[in-house]
């Protein structure tokens, strides 16, 4: 029985041991807050990259197609000089249809 350490010692030991455990999780929480808080910070970098690029395409879209409309309007203002008769003409036919067809049937 010589081998078996006294009460006092053993919990010495414990004490020592729990304390020893307790900064260990102190030490491991804050690893994990930091490995969180750099996760979360690459995470949030890589979303507002994302978001820039997606609102830089759809900035350089609408120009794309604001000018698109701008040359056809040109387009078709130049073909109506040039052929104002044929414009007027187009425009009648094409009053007549939305005409009939908003009508409905009786």
């Amino acid at each position: 029985m010589a081998n078996i350490k006294p009460v006092e010692e053993a919990s010495q030991d414990f004490t020592a041991d729990l304390a020893a455990l307790r900064d260990d999780v102190a030490k491991l929480s804050s690893s994990v807050s930091d490995f969180i808080r750099s996760q979360t910070a690459a995470t949030t970098d890589t979303v507002t990259e994302a978001i820039d690029t997606a609102r830089q395409k759809i900035s350089d879209t609408a120009s794309k197609a604001q000018d698109h409309a701008s040359g056809v309007s040109a387009d078709l203002e130049a073909t109506i000089e040039r052929n104002p008769l044929a414009a007027v003409l187009i425009a009648l036919v094409a009053g007549i249809l939305v005409g009939l067809l908003s009508r409905g049937r009786k």
